[in-house]
């Protein structure tokens, strides 16, 4: 282990030797392992989005085990899924690559801001994954029955010794569209999630935008013109870095857009990315070549 990897492990001052060594495996897996970030391959959005949304464009990404490969071959750091597709490759894949087990899903019909509870700790332990992951919608009139959902789940987790990676996306409530991606909602988002419990903290890349009235006064004189300094702000409203924060690839969009949101995430002291859509749905070589570029840019190559 890294003199960086027990840094960060250092943070987590209350979690038993199980969790923190599931939190080591994913932080020393693959081509970034001891450097301290990370790429985790997450593949819900069938869940979200339906299956020719998500695997068209891509044929052979209908096959579970074509994600299960891909994060393997790419030398990520983790792979994140909902219960049926970490077990059709469960047997096959098992010990070659940490897995996170997304335990709370939704769908493009569903007209409440919520997601069903679709998976739990005990198939977590089953399926040996490292962590459970889990999404809030912060400003979502349900999210508190979701917070309530999430205390109790990783309340459990936490007891056997597996981590928790929270999702936090604000929508919802009295939160316009506009404000979803706005730098004082996503920091706040983020805080939450900290404040929940979680060890590996997903969000959005924030704007420049200033959302909340309230809030407009605090960022007087912050520069947020880039996003790199977004990102470090982020950090910051993580417990100033004492969790681990990284940031979704967000809808598909062009290679050159992924590469510089990397080295923003990296030179704003985030921990990494965890990406999706922009790399299950391009063909297998091009995929890998992103990865690829994506960890030489982490590892300060690019």
């Amino acid at each position: 282990m890294t003199p960086t990897v027990k840094a960060i492990l250092a943070n987590y001052e209350s979690d038993n030797p199980g969790v923190k060594a599931n939190l080591a495996r994913i932080l020393m897996q693959g081509r970034l392992g001891g450097t301290g970030k990370l790429i985790i391959l997450p593949v819900d959005q069938g869940f979200e989005h339906g299956p020719a949304r998500s695997f068209s464009v891509n044929a052979p990404a209908y096959d579970p085990h074509y994600h299960f490969q891909l994060a393997i071959d790419a030398g990520l750091s983790a792979y994140a899924a909902p219960l049926g597709m970490l077990e059709a490759g469960a047997a096959t894949f098992a010990g070659q690559i940490p897995t996170i087990l997304k335990v709370n899903s939704s769908n493009s019909w569903a007209t409440g801001i919520n997601q069903a509870v679709t998976g739990g700790v005990e198939d977590a332990l089953r399926l040996g994954c490292s962590a459970i992951g889990f999404t809030i919608y912060p400003g979502a009139d349900d999210v508190f029955d979701m917070m309530e959902e999430i205390r109790e789940m990783s309340a459990e987790a936490k007891s056997v010794g597996i981590a928790t990676v929270i999702w936090s996306y604000p929508r919802g409530g009295v939160l316009p569209k506009s404000g979803e991606l706005a730098l004082d909602v996503g920091a706040y988002a983020a805080h939450m999630a900290a404040l929940l419990g979680a060890h590996i903290i997903k969000v959005k890349l924030p704007t420049d935008h200033i959302e909340q009235k309230d809030a407009k006064k605090a960022y007087e004189g912050f520069d947020g013109s880039t996003q790199a300094k977004r990102v470090a702000h982020v950090v910051q409203s993580c417990f100033a870095g004492r969790r681990i924060v990284v940031f979704s690839g967000g809808a598909a969009k062009g290679a050159d857009a992924v590469y510089q949101d990397a080295i923003d995430i990296r030179d704003g002291g985030g921990n990494g990315s965890i990406i999706g859509r922009n790399t299950f749905q391009r063909e297998r070589g091009e995929a890998l070549a992103m990865l690829d570029k994506l960890v030489r840019i982490y590892k300060g190559e690019e």
